[in-house]
């Protein structure tokens, strides 16, 4: 899975609090995905400059790398990923939602000549490290889904080169879910089977699930996914649709 160049981090450098106007209702992407409007509002915090757009269906935030820009300016964000109910600790603020992305015309970035744009990184406490400790469960046995697709957890995780890129089925207990970052679910499933850093399986999904359900997540594996931050998986099951 590809994450954009320049999708934004959680600011962690300290910075005075800007008081923002309320955020109206956020504005939907154009035809080709990407997010066009009238700059409105600029406030810049450490590396990265937040944005508010004035668009036609309606006002949105949107976060970039820092742009010289100025209010009143047509400006475009390429390959925006949503975020809801995001904390810009950096500006003093919560967002309901808020478009990460890169400036269209990259004339406006003020970043040192030559230089890369930031690179990409999760949010802080999005999705726990492989290493960090998972979520007491509770004794967990669910049988392994039958059929030529059917893997268990260990079994992803054992296979997972030769799965790569390739659909399987795994039914597991829901121990952990994080809704809505950038535009879909994170799910960690359990099914018994395992040893530790074998035993947890991170599912990407636009479905829902709650903690205790026991699910058939279908979708592609993916491998040497690195988010940034210290959130690197070995393997993980993106796009997955999940069955009761």
């Amino acid at each position: 899975m590809r994450i954009a160049a320049g999708i934004l981090m959680v600011l962690a450098a300290a910075c005075s609090a800007a008081n923002a106007a309320p955020t109206a209702p956020a504005a939907a992407p154009s035809a080709d995905g990407n997010l066009r409007g009238k700059l409105l509002e600029r406030v810049d915090a450490g590396s990265y400059s937040y944005l508010r757009i004035a668009t036609p269906s309606g006002e949105t935030w949107a976060a970039v790398p820092i742009a010289d820009v100025a209010p009143g300016t047509p400006v475009t964000i390429e390959s925006p990923i949503w975020m809801q109910d995001f904390e810009g600790k950096a500006i003093g603020r919560k967002f309901p939602r808020i478009a990460f992305g890169t400036l269209a015309d990259d004339k406006h970035s003020v970043r040192p000549a030559g230089t890369a744009a930031a690179a990409p990184a999760m949010p802080a406490s999005f999705v726990h490290p492989p290493g960090a400790a998972t979520p007491p469960a509770g004794k967990v046995q669910v049988e392994r889904l039958s059929g030529p697709s059917g893997q268990t957890v260990e079994q992803v995780h054992a296979r997972r080169t030769a799965l790569a890129g390739k659909t399987v089925g795994v039914r597991g207990k829901v121990v952990k879910v994080n809704s809505g970052v950038l535009g879909k679910n994170w799910v960690h499933l359990r099914d018994g089977s395992g040893a530790p850093g074998s035993d947890d399986l991170l599912v990407t999904t636009q479905d829902e699930c709650s903690v205790g359900e026991v699910v058939v997540a279908r979708g592609i594996v993916r491998t040497d996914q690195d988010f940034g931050a210290g959130y690197k998986y070995a393997v993980l099951v993106e796009g997955a649709r999940l069955e009761r």
